[in-house]
């Protein structure tokens, strides 16, 4: 019996899929099956272990990607089970960064569907061994064969059938092992518990020996003894089969496709043997390596004897502790009580306390070894991505990359008793969610949510009123717009007013004239010190600038123009600096509107990568909302398109884009430049806003 901490036997592991394939069922059924669970919950029954979350109870959706371990044949598979839909890409993301290898889950009726490519796209970029599991085979319209040619058309994989089903839709009754050359079937009053061996049916043997025949093929093409033995007629026995497809799997030539039910209980254990058979132990895979502090490479392997490397991966608010950091230990040992150093923050850190996870249940441990993935409570200073290394050595591991958030709206405290707690809530998220920004509109005074998506903003506002009891408004976010001028003109502005005691004069003359985008606001003087003496030219300045954030258009700040004081004059005794702000104020005023203002619009850099046979509907939608296509690159069968559009016709884009392309595209969004808005559609803008 292998040891419970040997490397060997420990499988870090994700769940990955499109939405609905049936991710969070399949693990529920895993803890079951491995007595992690006492009893099966359901997701539609809002009962479901790894979707503790209130929302994900409500939708029925995984939000967060949940941790847990358990026990199979006395090995440890620490799973995370992480969410399928597009907007919660970044918790796919993190969760990748940290696993050595994934089961992906799909659908026999939807087969593989637009996350099924996202999160696959993902998974390759981090180079994770994974194994196929065709669920739902139950279902109405459930087929085998074609998912498989679905994976390899669209993924460009190679599949390896190893496991056939027996039946399908409401016959569904178990599945036929490729390499033992065995049916299972699974006991419906154990709950799928009892595993039935049975010899193959009659009716299959002509099937089974055809797929037996195609897997021998495809392995043959990666290893040389089984060719041998391919091409001499020999039978190749179960243990070369297995060691083949481990080699291959963990080579990322192949991946092994398997099939069931997780909901009618059918499948399971087969996948959890399959799991240990073919996806990596931590000293699988290739030893990591991190940066040093002159930027030389530092190679740490999967061993507890090994100096500490651990990355956080992942920060969650608690409502009984300040926060859970998630780390995945690559070398050496955690202990609580030890002093740890971060050398992003270039802060030390002391572990309170040690946590192995089990979906939102926790059990406490004294440590944490190289190649476990636990939680540790009482960090102050770490965040997500940073390393945590021994007191006294230094090594960065390659953090993770996160998009930019492409949607956001407008929030605001319903009183002035919320506020602090509203920005205390919005900082806490922030913490927890790299793909969630909070800003400032200096312009409008709003306070700006961003996400990746209307569903992610949507959850973030649930949490905020429900979770965190925060009482906000929530609204839609204005597009910022910019005023510029198009002319050069001159105008004065003169002050003068008797008070009694003591008059206040001031008097300028003022030129404008436009600038390239971009440029600013630029103030110059070009009066002599006995026109107008140089201790008013910083009132003049201020008075001129302070006008300039109200454009005369719809009240926008003026930017892009250049001033110049080219005349004036002043009283002896009577000029005063708040004289001389209230002139040039009155003489910017009057020469923005002769100078033929216009009006700026924040236009978007976008890049969308599309699959071909959807890009001219995707085309389509980017015309429609004043896009200008810069360039279109191909990339691996993709169409990577690159564009500029207005912020205003952006909002909502991430919905008509699934829409124009049934999900399948993606897309990246950042402010690029402002740019004037035409004439008809900036009357428009104008009337609106007036309210004309």
């Amino acid at each position: 019996m292998a040891d419970k901490n040997d490397l060997s036997g420990v499988r870090n592991i994700g769940i990955m899929a499109h939405i609905d394939a049936g991710k969070t069922t399949t693990t529920e059924r895993i803890l079951y099956y491995t007595g992690r669970s006492y009893k099966i919950g359901e997701v539609h029954d809002g009962a479901a272990v790894m979707d503790w979350m209130e929302q994900e109870q409500e939708r029925g959706i995984t939000i967060t990607s949940a941790a847990t371990s358990c026990t199979w044949k006395s090995k440890r598979i620490n799973i995370i089970d992480t969410p399928g839909h597009v907007d919660f890409t970044v918790e796919v993301e993190r969760s990748l960064r940290v696993l050595d290898g994934a089961v992906a889950v799909f659908c026999a009726v939807g087969g593989v569907e637009p996350q099924s490519e996202t999160v696959w796209r993902q998974a390759n970029k981090y180079s994770i061994p994974r194994i196929a599991f065709i669920n739902k085979m139950d279902r109405v319209g459930a087929d085998f064969e074609r998912v498989v040619a679905m994976m390899e058309e669209r993924l460009g994989t190679n599949p390896v059938v190893v496991q056939i089903p027996v039946g399908k839709e409401a016959g569904f009754e178990g599945v036929i092992d490729l390499i033992k050359g065995k049916m299972y079937s699974f006991d419906e009053d154990s709950l799928g518990q009892d595993v039935i061996v049975k010899e193959i049916p009659e009716e299959y043997r002509d099937r089974f020996t055809a797929a037996h025949m195609v897997l021998i093929e495809k392995l043959a093409d990666f290893d040389d003894e089984i060719m041998e033995n391919f091409l001499e007629d020999t039978t190749v026995s179960a243990t070369e089969i297995y060691r083949a497809l481990r080699k291959t799997t963990l080579e990322l030539q192949i991946v092994p496709v398997i099939c069931g039910s997780a909901f009618k209980n059918k499948g399971i254990q087969p996948l959890l043997d399959s799991i240990i058979q073919y996806l990596p132990s931590p000293l699988d895979v290739p030893p990591m390596v991190g940066m040093g502090k002159n930027g030389e490479d530092i190679v740490r392997k999967a061993d507890s004897k090994e100096k500490l490397s651990a990355l956080i991966f992942k920060l969650m608010s608690d409502t009984f502790v300040e926060n859970l950091a998630f780390v995945r230990l690559y070398s050496g040992m955690l202990k609580v009580g030890d002093k740890v150093f971060n050398p992003v923050k270039k802060k030390k850190e002391k572990i309170g306390k040690l946590i192995r996870l089990h979906a939102n249940k926790r059990e406490e441990v004294d440590l944490l070894k190289a190649g476990d993935i636990g939680a540790i409570i009482g960090l102050k200073f770490s965040t997500t991505g940073d390393t945590l290394c021994s007191k006294g050595d230094y090594i960065i591991l390659e953090s993770m990359e996160f998009p930019e958030p492409v949607i956001g709206v407008a929030i605001e405290a319903k009183s002035k008793a919320d506020e602090k707690k509203l920005t205390e809530t919005l900082a806490k998220i922030a913490l927890e969610d790299p793909s969630f920004k909070i800003s400032k509109n200096e312009d409008t005074g709003q306070t700006i949510i961003s996400g990746m998506g209307e569903l992610h903003l949507e959850i973030i506002v649930d949490r905020l009123l429900n979770e965190f009891k925060t009482n906000a408004n929530v609204g839609k976010p204005q597009v910022s717009y910019k005023e510029t001028i198009s002319a050069i003109a001159e105008a004065e502005g003169k002050f003068d007013h008797d008070s009694g005691a003591k008059g206040q004069y001031g008097h300028v003359v003022l030129r404008v004239e436009p600038l390239d985008r971009a440029e600013g606001v630029v103030f110059e003087s070009l009066v002599k010190d006995d026109q107008i003496p140089v201790e008013f030219l910083g009132a003049i300045e201020k008075g001129v600038r302070d006008s300039l954030d109200a454009g005369p258009l719809i009240g926008y700040p003026v930017t892009d123009i250049k001033v110049s004081l080219i005349g004036g004059s002043f009283v002896e005794d009577e000029s005063t600096e708040m004289a001389f702000g209230i002139s040039s104020g009155m003489a910017i005023r009057r020469v923005t509107v002769e100078a033929e203002p216009l009006l700026l619009e924040p236009i978007m850099r976008l890049e969308i990568t599309c699959p071909d046979e959807y890009l001219g509907d995707m085309m389509n939608d980017l015309n429609s909302k004043r896009a200008k296509v810069v360039g279109v690159d191909t990339n691996d069968g993709l169409q990577v398109v690159k564009a500029h559009a207005p912020l205003a016709e952006m909002f909502g884009y991430s919905t008509s884009l699934r829409s124009a392309t049934q999900g399948r595209a993606s897309f990246t969004m950042q402010f690029e430049k402002y740019d004037v808005v035409q004439k008809n559609r900036a009357n428009e803008i104008i009337r609106k806003i007036r309210g004309i």
